[in-house]
């Protein structure tokens, strides 16, 4: 008898999922880790918008030059200090046990923020933030990628690292509000500080009430829970026998036996200890030296000094442009979320690159001719020899940037790390990540400062523009976008339409992909010929009916081991 070739997507639920009960819940249970990336988004941006406020800037005497980099920097000094020791507790306690941790220690920051009175004290609320915040995005991204439903994996975890935007846009306008109604005032800052404690104490009160990662769980040897899991959340009516469930259980497990087999220890060195380990952790750790130096720092942290410069000096109005920016961003990434599955991660990655080195170049270009000739006008949309303008263009450029490096960083790579080190592999691309985000916050305001950014008042010819640091900087970014470009061309994999076991297969040859789809195949040939489960309930029911209860009885007790022996 051949042996049926199914794929997981002739097990899933194909009509509108808010029609599924077990999907709808799960759907509403996964807004509490996606909440995490909110509220990294609102932090982040909290210094970005602080600066804006006169209230601010007055309260703790104008900081600027290393002080002022240190202040920005504190954040990611703390998620850095954190992020090595979050895997251990994700896998250890489990993906809500260390979401739980990361909100109190995030909500015992907030709350130092809002009340201190100097700014050593700031800066030290700042650090604590960034620490519980290192838990918190090594586990909710984890959490969501190993629960979501099959089909909605991909929209779900680039939906996460989208979100942060939302909380970018509360704190902007936030902040905007705040100003104008404490102006000068100290409430001015500290109202937006008060308000980032919402979503800690949200998910820790409500964390508990969501189920646990099943992989977590299997990997814990907790097989029947992990097969209630997926049941409650993956099929209807919470039937342990549902063939998704069955399909599902026998990947993990074959897939964790697969990675006990290749590979041991429980150290960072496992991630870089086979061929196929070495080659994910390069892909993962230039794409994220790639989301944070392709010229997006240039407005990202210093959104103030960059408006100041063209002549935008109003704080409402700088504030409702970078709420506007924001808002932006937001629809960019959700607009890349929508497309993950339909065009696929690779064609997405090369569309953004190709679309944010135009842009760039042109940026560049109209910099420089509004530098020379030290036209504001220009900056603000009126440059006439060009047609284009210095701020529409850098808006096209971060739709670009939006469309890859916000929406599929998260996505792609969990997508490509097995289990194993999965935990600790996140935790690498955060430490990175945060590494160059520190360097920027760190770096840029000395860096300003020394510069003077004289190249918008003065007027010079182009060939001696060209000498100037800043604008070398320019000309570096556009080299750096086509090194990006080419790095995609060469080393970025299509995941499409692949589960997690599969996709992370892909990097480890020819005989582990081989093992993964024979140990389906042995898992098929267990199931009953049936109608599609969508095309009608009676046919889910026909499914049901045609098999041996004593059959699934016996794979779905305290130790499922029957589908992938």
């Amino acid at each position: 008898m051949p042996v049926p070739q199914w794929t997981i997507t002739d097990f899933t639920y194909r009509e509108s999922w808010w029609k599924n009960r077990a999907i709808l819940i799960l759907n509403i249970c996964l807004i509490l880790p996606l909440l995490s990336s909110t509220l990294n988004g609102f932090d982040s941006s909290m210094m970005n918008n602080l600066q804006i406020l006169p209230g601010w800037q007055e309260y703790f005497n104008q900081p600027h030059g290393m002080k002022l980099g240190l202040i920005n920097s504190a954040h990611s000094i703390g998620i850095l200090s954190g992020t090595p020791f979050s895997p251990y507790v994700s896998d250890l306690l489990g993906r809500r046990a260390a979401m739980f941790i990361g909100a109190a220690v995030m909500l015992a920051g907030v709350l130092t923020q809002a009340s201190c009175t100097t700014i050593q004290v700031f800066l030290g609320a700042r650090v604590l933030i960034g620490l519980g915040m290192a838990f918190s995005i090594n586990a909710a991204p984890l959490l969501i990628s190993e629960l979501s439903y099959p089909t909605h994996r991909g929209k779900m975890t680039s939906l996460y690292n989208s979100l942060w935007y939302s909380g970018s846009v509360i704190s902007a306008w936030i902040c905007l509000g705040s100003y104008d109604d404490s102006g000068t005032s100290p409430w001015s800052w500290r109202v937006p500080s008060f308000v980032q404690a919402a979503i800690p104490i949200i998910q820790m009160s409500l964390i508990w009430f969501i189920p646990e990662s099943p992989r977590f769980l299997m990997a814990k040897g907790l097989e029947s829970q992990a097969a209630r899991v997926l049941a409650r959340c993956h099929a209807n009516g919470g039937d342990e026998r549902n063939p998704l469930v069955a399909f599902e259980l026998a990947q993990i497990r074959h897939a964790l036996n697969l990675e006990r087999e290749y590979a041991s220890g429980k150290s960072y060195l496992r991630c870089f200890s086979t061929p196929g380990n070495r080659q994910r952790m390069f892909t993962i750790i230039w794409i994220a030296v790639f989301s944070q130096w392709s010229g997006n720092g240039l407005v990202s942290y210093y959104f103030n000094t960059v408006l100041d410069k063209v002549g935008i000096t109003q704080t409402r109005t700088k504030a409702a442009i970078n709420g506007g920016l924001q808002i932006f961003n937001l629809a960019s990434a959700l607009v890349g979320v929508m497309v993950v599955d339909k065009v696929g991660r690779r064609k997405t990655f090369l569309i953004s690159n190709i679309g944010m080195l135009t842009a760039f170049a042109m940026w560049t270009v109209t910099t420089a001719l509004f530098s020379q000739s030290g036209n504001v006008a220009a900056a603000r949309g009126m440059f006439n020899t060009l047609h284009v303008s210095t701020v529409p263009l850098i808006f096209i450029y971060f739709f670009f940037y939006d469309l890859a490096y916000t929406s599929m960083l998260v996505l792609y790579t969990l997508e490509i790390l097995p289990y194993n080190i999965r935990a600790k592999g996140f935790a690498i691309m955060n430490i990175v990540l945060y590494s160059t985000n520190a360097f920027n916050s760190l770096v840029n305001p000395v860096a300003l400062e020394t510069i003077g950014w004289k190249y918008a008042s003065r007027q010079i010819s182009f060939m001696r523009l060209i000498d100037r640091p800043f604008f070398v900087q320019y000309l570096f970014y556009c080299g750096w976008l086509i090194l990006e470009l080419l790095f995609a061309m060469v080393y970025i994999i299509d995941t499409r339409a692949r589960t997690l076991e599969e996709t992370a297969a892909l990097f480890d040859g020819v005989k582990v992909r081989r093992g993964i789809m024979e140990r389906t195949d042995e898992t098929a040939m267990n199931l009953p010929p049936y109608p599609r489960l969508q095309d009608s309930p009676e046919a889910g029911q026909t499914w049901r009916s045609s098999a041996s209860p004593s059959h699934f009885e016996a794979q779905t007790g305290e130790s499922i081991v029957g589908f992938a022996r």
